[in-house]
Formats: structure tokens, C-alpha cells, sequence
């Protein structure tokens, strides 16, 4: 495998679920036209509101949302990450991230694990008044134009404060990551450049940033500057305001040659590490650091 295409799509969400699923079928038909194979949706993308809009929304994994999503990816052919909507299951509800196939098939699904709850001056949130939090971290193999295996890891929004995550899945082989989101205008504006890059540098992987943009229902702003990052840290595309979408070649074959030119993920030191959690959690009496 030496590129494969892919594309982050950037939209203004409504509370209309059908009217978000037309604008985003047609950003995905426009990025499908462009040669994309991978294409990211946001977080929230079918339907955005406060938490008991969120609640309401629910539906099963099977329902109105992941239906669209599998009609689309099979007419256009292209491996989709239909961003987020809630899923209720059990009783419970989560902010819910499904891949899906260009045949129409369900290959993975992601509980979002961090959830947003802060009280940063204008992004407000409780999350988890809306959802549940998942449990468990999440990658899935997807089979580009040329049927080589290309291992992607799954993540959503604030996710990406939370680096040991995005190392959990490049220790499973995630060679790219995609992390649909609705990230605040408040922090975005401060973090989200930086952060959506440091995690592509540090585990040297491909990441694939989908965004909400502008004024969401409920007055929420969001920030938009959808960005695909390279392994270096380089943005390969990003679209800074509007609905649109923005696509990129990933160059596997240079991903692999700077794992090797700069081996630092094979560098790491574990045991050293949890000297230093068990002094501070009080497990260990030997001193953190030696002299």
C-alpha cells in the first residue's frame, strides 16, 4: 500500500436530521468525485442540539442514521465514518461513531470514551448529561482501491486530550486515526491545532480531523478547521470556515520511512514509567529518580 485518498467533510449541523443527512450526502458525493476512499463526517453530524435534544434523538445502532450512512458508502463505493449521533442501547444512550463499508457493511462502532464535561467560559458542557461514556478503544482494518489492509483507530472530539489513547491504538497498528468533532470555538481557537498535530507527531500516524463549524443550535459555536495531518506534523488540508470538505493523499510509504528515520515510538521505556506511577501512588518505596 503506498497512498490512499481520503477526505474529512465539514458541515453546519441543524436539528432537521433529514435536511443534515441531504447536505451531508452531498459533500460526500462531491469528495466521492474526487477520488476519496476514506471520508470523515463529524461529530453530531445528522443532528445537534442540547442534551435532552441529544436524548431524544436516540435511536438503535440499526436505525435512520447508520441506514443512510450504509446507502451512501455503498453507492458511492467509499469507506465512511459516519461522525457520531447517539445510539441507545440497553437503556443507555452514547455518542456513537460507526465505520462503514463501500458494500454497505457495518465494520466498526465506537463509544465515545472522554466525555465533554467542563466549565470553560463559553463551552459550557455536560456530556454526560446527554450520554453514557464507552469502555473500550476501538480499530478496524479498512481495504483501499488496491486491497491492502490499512489499519485505522477510531476516536471522537475530546478524545484528543487524552494522549494515551492515541497511543493504545498505535500499538494496535493504527497507521491513520480519524477523530470526527464538534470542538468548542471557546478552546478550539487555543488547542486544536496543536493538539490534533501532536498527536499525529508523537505516535507518527495519519490523522483525519473532521469538524463542526458556526453557530449550532442552542447558541453553540463551533470551530471548524477540519485539518488532515501528515506523520511529521504537516497539515496536508484544512478548511478553515463554511460547510465543505477537503481531501488529501496519505503517503504510507513516507509514513513508514520516517518510523524508521526517526524510530521514536520504539524508543519508549515502559518499566521506567511505572516506577514513577507506583512512587507517586505510593506502591513503590524506591526513589522516582536516581542519582
Amino acid at each position: 500500500m503506498q497512498s490512499m485518498r481520503v477526505a474529512a467533510v465539514q458541515c453546519t449541523a441543524t436539528s432537521d436530521r433529514e435536511q443534515n443527512l441531504v447536505r451531508a450526502g452531498e459533500l460526500v458525493s462531491q469528495a466521492a468525485s474526487q477520488g476519496a476512499e476514506l471520508i470523515v463526517l463529524p461529530e453530531h453530524f445528522s443532528l445537534f442540539g442540547h442534551a435532552g435534544v441529544l436524548r431524544s434523538s436516540a435511536e438503535p445502532r440499526n436505525g435512520r442514521v447508520l441506514e443512510w450512512a450504509t446507502s451512501i458508502a455503498e453507492e458511492k463505493g467509499v469507506w465512511l465514518v459516519a461522525g457520531s449521533s447517539v445510539e441507545l442501547s440497553a437503556g443507555r444512550r452514547y455518542n456513537t461513531s460507526c465505520l462503514v463499508g463501500p458494500r454497505g457493511d457495518l465494520v466498526a462502532t465506537y463509544r465515545k470514551v472522554h466525555l465533554f464535561d467542563v466549565d470553560v467560559p463559553g463551552a459550557v458542557s455536560r456530556e454526560s448529561d446527554a450520554v453514557a461514556p464507552g469502555s473500550r478503544a476501538v480499530m478496524a482494518s479498512i481495504m483501499p482501491s488496491d486491497e491492502l489492509p490499512v489499519p485505522v483507530g477510531l476516536s471522537i472530539c475530546y478524545d484528543l486530550r487524552f494522549p494515551e489513547l492515541y497511543r493504545a491504538l498505535t500499538f494496535a497498528g493504527a497507521l491513520v486515526v480519524v477523530v470526527p468533532s464538534a470542538f468548542a470555538a471557546a478552546t478550539g481557537r487555543h488547542h486544536w491545532e496543536i493538539l490534533v498535530r501532536a498527536r499525529a507527531i508523537e505516535n507518527q500516524v495519519f490523522l483525519i480531523a473532521a469538524g463542526q463549524v458556526g453557530t449550532l443550535p442552542g447558541g453553540f459555536e463551533a470551530y471548524g478547521h477540519s485539518m488532515i495531518v501528515g506523520p511529521w506534523g504537516e497539515i496536508l488540508g484544512e478548511l478553515a470556515d463554511g460547510p465543505g470538505f477537503i481531501v488529501a493523499d496519505l503517503d504510507l510509504a513516507a509514513q513508514q520511512d520516517a518510523r524508521s528515520t526517526l524510530p521514536a515510538l520504539t524508543h519508549r521505556r515502559p518499566a521506567a514509567y511505572r516506577r514513577v506511577t507506583e512512587a507517586v501512588l505510593g506502591g513503590d518505596p524506591t526513589p522516582v529518580a536516581e542519582t
